[in-house]
């Protein structure tokens, strides 16, 4: 567990819907926080879970760009991910389509906001919207969850690294 985590990461799976939400305070500003989502060099540092090494092929944040990255375990496995940002607006909102390779037929899109709370304070809510119940389930399945949760903890780690 980090030594700075103060805030938890609420998530949460509509039963009826396609979707899965997630909501997180980080003790940064807004530009900070997203500087951390579209700089390559710190989006690296702490996207998913502890464990995994990260590559990044393509990082272009903007509307109209696109990106991909892959994860690797130590066994040498790797899990590659793609998508186009469709909507960039710096420190207020990124739109984005996800796609794991490993389930290539469920893209989903994915709106996050990002919220100033003051005092250096930043409230991220995403939705990921899927094209179905059951990729929603495939999604949740991987171990999503985990690594959201580690992400996260890392998050907070470069932030107050950064203050």
């Amino acid at each position: 567990m980090s030594a700075t985590t103060k805030h938890e990461t609420e998530i949460q799976v509509d039963p009826n819907l396609p979707v899965i939400r997630m909501a997180r305070v980080f003790d940064a500003t807004p530009d900070k926080v997203f500087r951390a989502h579209a700089e390559p060099d710190l989006f690296a540092q702490w996207i998913g879970p502890r464990g995994l090494t990260m590559r990044i092929d393509t990082f272009d944040v903007r509307t109209g760009g696109s990106y991909r990255y892959t994860h690797a375990d130590s066994d040498g496995n790797e899990y590659n991910f793609f998508g186009s940002f469709h909507e960039v607006r710096p420190n207020e909102r990124l739109v984005q389509t996800f796609t794991y390779e490993g389930f290539p037929d469920s893209v989903s899109l994915e709106t996050m906001t990002l919220e100033d709370l003051g005092d250096g304070r930043t409230r991220i809510v995403s939705e990921s919207l899927f094209d179905s119940i059951q990729a929603r389930d495939g999604m949740v399945a991987s171990g999503m969850e985990v690594g959201v949760r580690e992400g996260y903890e890392k998050l907070d780690d470069l932030l107050a690294s950064q203050a």
